[in-house]
C-alpha cells in the first residue's frame, strides 16, 4: 500500500513543472514589452522634445517677423509724418471742389492690419492699397469774386445746363432706383428743405419709360405737308423695329456697362439727371428705374451710410461725426459728435448702424472705441472698448442685444448691449474689414485681407464656413452681406468682383471642420475695386459700389447686371438699400451722401 502510493503520486510532477515553465515564459515576454515599452516612451520623450524645439524656432521667427512688421510700419507712419510736415500737396481733391471746407485726406492704407480704409480716401494708391479716383478738373471761378461767392453753397447746385457725360474716367455711377420708380422727369440734386413737398418722391410701381414718338419736322425750304398718321398698331411695330435696329447698333459690352457711350444709347436704355446719368443693360429686360431724391452734402468723406429699420432715417459716417437725416425731406435731424475727444487731427467714423427700434445708433471709429448713442438726447449711452487697430466694421444683431465689431487687430467680436461686455472673440490671420450678422442671429459672417470670407456660429463660436481658395476671391474682400433667407452670402473684393455664396447645411455642428459653402455665382461688370456689396429687402437685386464711382444693380438669378449708374465723382464707399422702401444710399469720397 505505501509503495502503491508512492506511485501514484509521481505522475503530479509533470502538470506542476508545465505550469512552472508557463509562468517563465509568460514573465519572459512581459519583461520584453516592458523594454520595448521603455524604449517606446524614450522615443516618444525624443519627438516630443524635438516637437518642442520646433515650437521654440517658429514661435521666435514669429516674434522676430512681428517686430520687423513693426519696424517697418513704424518706418512708414515716420516717412509719412516727415512727407507731411514738408507739405505733401493734397491729392483727393475731395474738399475744395465742392463748397466744404479742405480737409486732409485719411491716412494711405497698405495690405496690414492698420489703415486698411485710409487708402480708399487717399489720393493715390499709397503702399499698394486701393485709392480714390481722381476728381474730374473743374472750370476755376471767374476771377475776382470772392471764393465764398464763386462757390455755390451746400446742397445747391449750379444752374442746371445741358447734362455732359464724359468717358468712364468722368462721373462716376449713380445708384440705380430699385423698382418702384416710375418715369419721372430728373429732380434737383438739392433737397427741398423743411415744409416744403417733394414732387412725387416715391412714385407707384411702374415700368421704365417708354420713349413716345415725336413728329418729323419738314425739311428746310420744304412745304409742311401733313403726313397720314398710321393705326395704332403699325405705329407701335414701326416704333419697335426702330428701337431693335438701334440696339443692334450697340456693342455686345456684357456687364460693363461703362464702356458704353450714353450719348449713343436710345431713350429706353438710359436715364439722365442734371449730374448724374444711369445706363440699362441692353441684353436684358430693363425692369428697373431710378431717379435721384436728396443730396446730402457733408465736409468730408463720407465712409458709410446706413438706414434705419423703419426707412424714416438714414446715418451717415465721416470725419468726427455722424450725422441722421430724415428720408422724407432730407433734413438733418441729428449731429453727433463726442465733444471730450481733442479736436485736433482726423478720426474717421468707418461703420455706423442702427438698433433694432431706432432708439440708438453704434459708431465705430479710428480710435478703437465702439460708441452706443441714445439718439433722442444725443448722448453716449454705452463705448466698448478692447479693439487694439481701427474698427472698419459694426453690425447690429436682429434682436437688439449683440453688436459684431471687426477690426484691423484681426479679430471679430460679440458685444452685449445691456452688460456692455464682450461675449466672444473670434481671432484670424489678418485684418478684418467687414461683418454681418444673419437675420436669424446665428451666424456672423466676416471678410478679411487674406481673401477669406469666414462663418461662425454666433453662440458657439465654432468656425462653420470658409469660404476661399479656388472658388473665392483673389484679393482682399471689403463687404460681405446676408441674403434676407439668411442661407445665401455676397461679398465683394478688391479683385473687382462680386460673388454669392450658399451656405452649407447643416451648419454648426462641431468636430466637423468649416465647410467651404459654394459659389454659386460670379458678378463681374466692376472696373475697378469692389468696395460695399448688399441684397435688397426682397433678396431680389444684389447691389454693389466701387472705385470706379459707379454703382450696379445685378439679378442674383442670372448674374447679370441690370443697370449702371453715375452720380458721384468719386469712389462709391457705401452702398445701403432702405430696409422698407424703394429708395438706397450712397456715400462717397466726393464727400456726399445721396438718397436715390
Amino acid at each position: 500500500m505505501y509503495n502503491s502510493h508512492r506511485g501514484m503520486g509521481v505522475p503530479g510532477a509533470a502538470p506542476n513543472n508545465r505550469l512552472a515553465e508557463l509562468l517563465d515564459q509568460v514573465r519572459a515576454e512581459f519583461e520584453a514589452q516592458g523594454q520595448r515599452t521603455a524604449e517606446y516612451e524614450h522615443q516618444l520623450t525624443a519627438q516630443i522634445q524635438e516637437m518642442d524645439l520646433v515650437r521654440q524656432k517658429v514661435y521666435q521667427l514669429e516674434q522676430t517677423h512681428i517686430t520687423i512688421k513693426q519696424r517697418y510700419e513704424d518706418d512708414i507712419a515716420r516717412l509719412h509724418r516727415e512727407l507731411e510736415t514738408r507739405g505733401r500737396p493734397s491729392q483727393s481733391g475731395v474738399g475744395g471742389a465742392h463748397g466744404g471746407p479742405s480737409q486732409p485726406p485719411p491716412p494711405a492704407i497698405g495690405h496690414g492690419p492698420r489703415d486698411l480704409f485710409g487708402g480708399i480716401m487717399a489720393g493715390a494708391a499709397a503702399q499698394g492699397g486701393p485709392g480714390l479716383a481722381p476728381p474730374p478738373q473743374e472750370q476755376p471761378p471767374p476771377q475776382g469774386l470772392p471764393q465764398h461767392l464763386a462757390q455755390a453753397p451746400p446742397g445747391l447746385n449750379p444752374a442746371p445746363g445741358p447734362p455732359q457725360h464724359a468717358p468712364f474716367s468722368g462721373y462716376g455711377p449713380a445708384a440705380p432706383g430699385i423698382n418702384g420708380y416710375g418715369p419721372q422727369a430728373p429732380q434737383s440734386t438739392a433737397s427741398p428743405g423743411p415744409g416744403k413737398a417733394r414732387t412725387n418722391p416715391r412714385g407707384p410701381p411702374g415700368g421704365p419709360a417708354t420713349p413716345q414718338q415725336g413728329q418729323a419736322a419738314p425739311y428746310p425750304g420744304s412745304p409742311a405737308i401733313p403726313r397720314p398718321t398710321p393705326p395704332p398698331g403699325q405705329q407701335q411695330q414701326q416704333l419697335a423695329l426702330a428701337q431693335q435696329q438701334q440696339q443692334q447698333q450697340i456693342p455686345d459690352v456684357g456687364n460693363m456697362l461703362a464702356d458704353l457711350e450714353v450719348d449713343q444709347l436710345p431713350p429706353n436704355l438710359k436715364r439722365e439727371g442734371s449730374d448724374w446719368f444711369a445706363i440699362f443693360n441692353p441684353r436684358v429686360r430693363r425692369v428697373l428705374d431710378v431717379n435721384l431724391v436728396h443730396n446730402l452734402p457733408h465736409s468730408s468723406v463720407v465712409c458709410c451710410v446706413r438706414f434705419s429699420r423703419d426707412g424714416r432715417y438714414v446715418a451717415t459716417g465721416c470725419n468726427r461725426s455722424a450725422q441722421i437725416f430724415d428720408v422724407e425731406d432730407g433734413r438733418q435731424v441729428s449731429y453727433l459728435q463726442d465733444g471730450s475727444l481733442p479736436q485736433d487731427g482726423d478720426l474717421y467714423i468707418r461703420s455706423v448702424c442702427f438698433s433694432p427700434d431706432g432708439r440708438y445708433l453704434a459708431t465705430g471709429a479710428e480710435d478703437k472705441i465702439i460708441r452706443v448713442w441714445d439718439i433722442a438726447s444725443r448722448t453716449i449711452k454705452h463705448q466698448f472698448a478692447g479693439h487694439e487697430q481701427d474698427i472698419y466694421s459694426l453690425d447690429f444683431a436682429s434682436n437688439g442685444r449683440h453688436i459684431a465689431s471687426g477690426s484691423g487687430d484681426r479679430t471679430v467680436r460679440l458685444w452685449n448691449i445691456e452688460s456692455g461686455q464682450c461675449v466672444l472673440t473670434l481671432a484670424i490671420e489678418d485684418g478684418v474689414t467687414t461683418v454681418a450678422i444673419s437675420p436669424d442671429n446665428q451666424l456672423v459672417a466676416a471678410g478679411s485681407l487674406d481673401k477669406s470670407v469666414r462663418v461662425w456660429d454666433t453662440t458657439t463660436g465654432f468656425l462653420v464656413e470658409r469660404l476661399e481658395g479656388d472658388p473665392g476671391h483673389k484679393d482682399s474682400v471689403y463687404s460681405v452681406a446676408f441674403a434676407p433667407n439668411g442661407k445665401d452670402l455676397v461679398s465683394g473684393s478688391l479683385d473687382k468682383t462680386i460673388r454669392m455664396w450658399e451656405l452649407t447645411p447643416p451648419r454648426g455642428l462641431a468636430g466637423g471642420g468649416p465647410k467651404g459653402g459654394k459659389c454659386v455665382k460670379i458678378f463681374e461688370g466692376h472696373k475697378d475695386f469692389v468696395l460695399s456689396v448688399a441684397l435688397t429687402p426682397d433678396g431680389a437685386w444684389v447691389m454693389s459700389g466701387s472705385k470706379d464711382r459707379g454703382v450696379q444693380f445685378w439679378d442674383p438669378q442670372t448674374g447679370e447686371a441690370q443697370l449702371m449708374l453715375q452720380g458721384h465723382k468719386n469712389s462709391v464707399i457705401s452702398v445701403a438699400p432702405s430696409p422698407t422702401g424703394n429708395l438706397f444710399a450712397t456715400g462717397s469720397g466726393d464727400t456726399r451722401a445721396r438718397i436715390w
